[in-house]
């Protein structure tokens, strides 16, 4: 399917509308299409987990939280490592896994993202690990006792760093780091 930008050339795949207001075309982003303040708001706005946590947890807090456990230099890509989640929404490990074409989609939008805001194509392995630290510390401060043991994750930091910010706050504290990391004119 092939739609039209209102006067521009043809893009491909259909187009959302983004928090402030713009076309975007997921299938078909392009580096100057991407705002952060459409990734902090859309983040802001999703919960991990699928919603399946004892209390509201937004990507947005994740991100964050990943920044401030890599090492500085990766603090960058740790804060934006779910920013394709924004146009593409969260889905939980086991159904991604299920879905390479959407991984693909993931993978290549976030691409995109990282060029926009001037990060090195591939996410460092140490955001990758991080990811999971985070991921085991959600667990233990979020999750109801599992049913049967989880696949292994890393030992968890301590679970009272999860605060479960509201969406308005941790769209805030989301722009906040985004601004602390980032020089001025890779903004907005």
């Amino acid at each position: 399917m092939v739609e039209q930008q209102m006067a521009g050339e043809p893009r491909t795949g259909a187009w959302i509308q983004t928090f402030t207001g713009l076309q975007f075309w997921p299938m078909d982003a392009r580096p100057e299409e991407v705002d952060i303040r459409d990734i902090a708001h859309s983040l802001a706005m999703l919960c991990r987990f699928n919603g399946h946590c004892r209390r509201f947890y937004s990507v947005a807090e994740h991100a964050v939280h990943v920044s401030r456990v890599v090492a500085p230099e990766q603090a960058r890509w740790g804060l934006l490592h779910d920013a394709a989640e924004a146009y593409l929404s969260d889905l939980p490990q086991p159904i991604k896994r299920e879905l390479p074409i959407f991984r693909t989609h993931e993978e290549r939008l976030l691409g995109v993202i990282a060029r926009r805001f001037g990060l090195a194509e591939a996410m460092p392995a140490a955001v990758k690990q991080a990811d999971m630290v985070m991921l085991a510390t959600e667990k233990v401060a979020l999750m109801a006792k599992e049913p049967v043991p989880w696949e292994t994750l890393p030992d968890p930091l301590d679970p009272a760093m999860i605060q479960s910010w509201t969406p308005e706050p941790a769209e805030l504290a989301f722009l906040a780091r985004f601004d602390a990391l980032f020089t001025p004119e890779l903004a907005r």
